[in-house]
């Protein structure tokens, strides 16, 4: 059984508000009755609940973190920046998935809010600013994660999304392809779609050069083997892929590997996102688009504390994307 506050009372013969003021207040007591509590805490092992306190107070040392995807890399570094940085603060952040599903999201968001956390970060999968707005008014502000605000309500630290789609889709034009295809998907995910735009702006300036869609249910490694499937029992095979992101990347590399009939790249050159360290180590290494991704975590942070005390304006932080040029793309 758990020892509690009022064992270590009896045990050191004081009242349950000096134990309490030895926790919370010790300059309130005298030395030797807090050496007696101190003592009595070390002899019977105690732990304070720290959390239960915290939901007593009103007040929280954690910061929750909710992204789209846990198993993605991507995030998987996110968290990691976010989580150094909150560190240097005294604080710790408490990660949740979404899965890319608006009702794990909302119930993530509600679980949130019942922990009574000191601030939030958000990839959101779909518009929930009504939402993030009644979360602000209950005292718990949010910076958006890996999404621009698309109004000055929020602060937000994203990458541009429209120029790396443009930068995959021109490399992929200056090494000679022409028929390109974008896998990505699902549409209502602003990163996709950006990435789709920024896409669709380099091949329309490009004469003779196509580009088509195929748009998966999530961004996961098996959609990606599911793509590769797809790719290769089409009529029109294109010369040119852009994965919206690396896992997809990776997905349609081992797809194509295991079905053969292509060769990469020698008859299909790919380009991922996100430039995680799989992309890197693939059997053939694979071009990406590079986000900062743990500085996206550690400046997310920093703004979260900005309105956590006040001290700072809301502010759009927004990255300027890398291309990473590997094998994947490189010769015929």
């Amino acid at each position: 059984m758990a020892v509690s506050v009022r064992d270590v009372a009896l045990r050191a013969g004081v009242s349950l508000g000096t134990v309490s003021n030895v926790l919370n207040s010790p300059d309130k007591v005298a030395p030797g009755t807090a050496q007696r509590v101190l003592a009595a805490i070390e002899e019977l092992g105690f732990v304070r609940n720290d959390a239960a306190r915290q939901l007593r107070a009103g007040s929280s040392r954690s910061i929750g973190l909710l992204v789209l995807d846990v198993r993605n890399p991507f995030f998987t570094d996110v968290a990691r920046g976010a989580e150094e940085r909150a560190q240097e603060e005294g604080l710790s952040v408490l990660l949740a998935d979404s899965g890319e599903q608006t009702d794990r999201e909302a119930s993530h968001l509600d679980l949130f809010e019942e922990q009574r956390v000191r601030g939030l970060l958000v990839t959101p999968v779909g518009n929930v600013g009504e939402r993030l707005e009644r979360l602000r008014a209950h005292g718990i502000p949010v910076v958006l994660v890996d999404r621009l605000a698309s109004t000055g309500g929020f602060s937000s630290v994203s990458v541009d999304d429209v120029a790396g789609g443009r930068m995959a889709a021109e490399h992929l034009l200056a090494v000679g392809r022409r028929r390109l295809l974008f896998v990505g998907g699902p549409f209502d995910l602003g990163q996709v779609s950006d990435r789709l735009a920024g896409a669709r702006d380099a091949v329309q300036a490009v004469g003779g050069a196509t580009l088509d869609v195929l748009e998966i249910p999530s961004l996961t490694m098996t959609e990606g083997v599911s793509a590769a499937r797809r790719l290769l029992d089409g009529a029109s095979r294109p010369d040119g892929v852009f994965a919206a992101n690396d896992v997809v990347a990776l997905g349609l590399l081992q797809g194509v590997g295991m079905l053969g009939g292509l060769r990469i790249p020698e008859d299909l050159a790919l380009v991922g996102y996100d430039d995680i360290d799989f992309a890197a180590a693939a059997a053939v290494p694979i071009t990406s688009v590079r986000q900062p991704r743990e500085l996206i975590g550690r400046r997310a942070v920093e703004l979260l504390l900005a309105e956590i005390d006040g001290s700072g304006e809301r502010e759009q932080i927004v990255f300027q994307p890398e291309l990473v040029v590997r094998e994947s793309t490189r010769g015929r």
